[in-house]
């Protein structure tokens, strides 16, 4: 049922992405990765040929002048941390589009297991290196392999201070801003709280404000009323 929701809930995105919140640049699409079924990850391209860096992107915000509201705001290593663990991820063009940034959403099967996380570990440091921004969408508890949640599985992957997940609140919302000095903006939260917007940043030092919750409760309305009842702890009718 997991995988269903999954799909969409990028579906949604994409849609609210598209729909206005992206500036005429920027487009997202839904894209599939070797041996996964189902979108995996939203990605966001600009056209190569689009000037990018310019003074005033049109339909972003400035950090510098609305920094994004959230509880935790980290700043990671220098550049040369992420050969720590310097790893590999192929990363798919739409014709000469560059991506800019991803959006994923984690599922079980990036956490139960170790390799799992691993293999999710590699995609996230892989993507940060080549100067990708992430937004991660981690809403399952902490497992024996990230008992700090996922940003605490990645902060560990810099070398940085251990991030300790504040009490109540095992569940993780995190962006992040690929620069020379890479930059986290962290918002736990609790099992059943109402999400909120998560900033995505499209270039250094400009994001977009994501609409986590109304995209959310589109997905779930389109789930099967006979897995609602399940996901709500009530009783199939008799």
């Amino acid at each position: 049922m997991f995988h269903d929701f999954h799909a969409s809930w990028i579906v949604e995105l994409k849609k609210a992405l598209n729909g206005g919140i992206l500036p005429a640049d920027y487009y997202a699409l839904a894209e599939q990765m070797a041996g996964e079924v189902g979108p995996d990850v939203l990605t966001l391209h600009t056209g190569a040929g689009d000037a990018a860096g310019h003074a005033q992107p049109e339909g972003m915000t400035a950090v510098a002048a609305a920094p994004p509201t959230v509880n935790i705001t980290a700043t990671a290593a220098e550049m040369e941390a992420y050969a720590l663990k310097r790893r590999t991820l192929v990363i798919r063009h739409a014709s000469d589009d560059e991506i800019v940034a991803m959006v994923e959403i984690l599922s079980p099967g990036n956490k139960y297991r170790e390799r799992g996380l691993e293999r999710f570990l590699d995609k996230a440091v892989s993507a940060l290196r080549s100067g990708c921004h992430l937004l991660l969408i981690d809403l399952h508890p902490p497992r024996p392999y990230d008992p700090q949640g996922i940003h605490g599985a990645l902060s560990a992957e810099f070398g940085d201070e251990p991030y300790r997940a504040p009490p109540g609140k095992p569940l993780t919302l995190a962006a992040y801003a690929a620069a020379p000095v890479a930059r986290a903006y962290v918002e736990p939260i609790a099992v059943g709280s109402v999400l909120p917007a998560m900033p995505l940043f499209l270039e250094e030092g400009w994001y977009v404000n994501v609409p986590l919750e109304p995209s959310h409760q589109e997905a779930y309305a389109s789930v099967p009323l006979r897995w609602r009842r399940v996901t709500e702890g009530q009783r199939a009718p008799a």
